[in-house]
């Protein structure tokens, strides 16, 4: 849990970097991973994080096979542990890219690239553009939902904090509040994208993290809204530390 909030602390820092028309930076997980690259102490500290991603992934895994126990049995607890098993996806990716780049074959696609590859083969494929503008819906929907945890507080229902002082909860939960709002407005920025390849047909319109982020940047008070975007990122990392040590199991 603590590497993947460093993953998103790098993220909110590469996001608040953005500017408009230079898309000389991948600013996405993977781009996160790189930045660290760079770094006098790189290898080692991407072995470490890869290394660590990969029992985050673990641990969501079983979250996902027969965690949320707490939860009542139901759609709520199905829901729980289909989020566990995205980012189980989501860490092994990171964690493959952090070792990759830790061996020296750091090479993969950038969330844009991937991104723009699969709706061209959804576009090729009858009704076409349906299936991009359902699978944008389905972000957009992704995103709402994410959103919604931080503003109803849902979150706290996995968070186990009565080992915590009282001042250290109050932040917990403000930076989870501010985390999971803001990682739900990228998805929501990323589903608007996939959508806008859909009504034109042009893979090209599509892409991921980065994309949305430098296209957000030019527009007016864009750059306010990224720092929102960058306080967003900042503050799901800093739950993510705080989740480490209060998280159910």
């Amino acid at each position: 849990m603590v590497c993947y909030g460093v993953v998103h602390v790098l993220l909110a820092v590469l996001t608040a970097q953005v500017v408009p028309g230079d898309r000389g930076e991948r600013t996405d997980q993977k781009g996160a991973v790189a930045a660290l690259a760079e770094t006098s102490l790189g290898p080692v500290l991407l072995w470490v994080l890869g290394l660590g991603l990969f029992a985050f992934a673990g641990w969501q895994v079983a979250l996902a096979v027969s965690g949320y126990d707490w939860v009542p049995p139901g759609r709520k607890r199905v829901f729980r542990r289909v989020g566990s098993a995205a980012r189980a996806v989501t860490g092994v990716a990171i964690g493959v890219a952090a070792i990759g780049y830790a061996v020296g074959s750091g090479q993969s696609q950038s969330s844009d690239q991937q991104s723009q590859t699969w709706t061209a083969k959804l576009l090729a494929l009858p009704l076409g553009r349906v299936l991009v503008g359902a699978v944008a819906l389905f972000v957009v929907g992704l995103g709402v939902a994410v959103a919604r945890k931080g503003v109803t507080k849902a979150f706290e229902d996995d968070l186990d904090m009565t080992d915590l002082p009282s001042a250290t909860r109050v932040w917990v939960e403000r930076l989870g509040r501010i985390g999971w709002i803001g990682k739900g407005v990228s998805y929501a920025l990323i589903g608007v994208l996939v959508g806008f390849a859909a009504i034109s047909a042009d893979p090209s319109q599509a892409g991921g993290l980065d994309k949305a982020l430098h296209a957000l940047a030019a527009q007016p008070y864009g750059i306010f809204l990224l720092a929102v975007i960058a306080l967003g990122f900042l503050g799901f990392g800093a739950y993510c530390f705080a989740a480490a040590r209060a998280h159910k199991s």
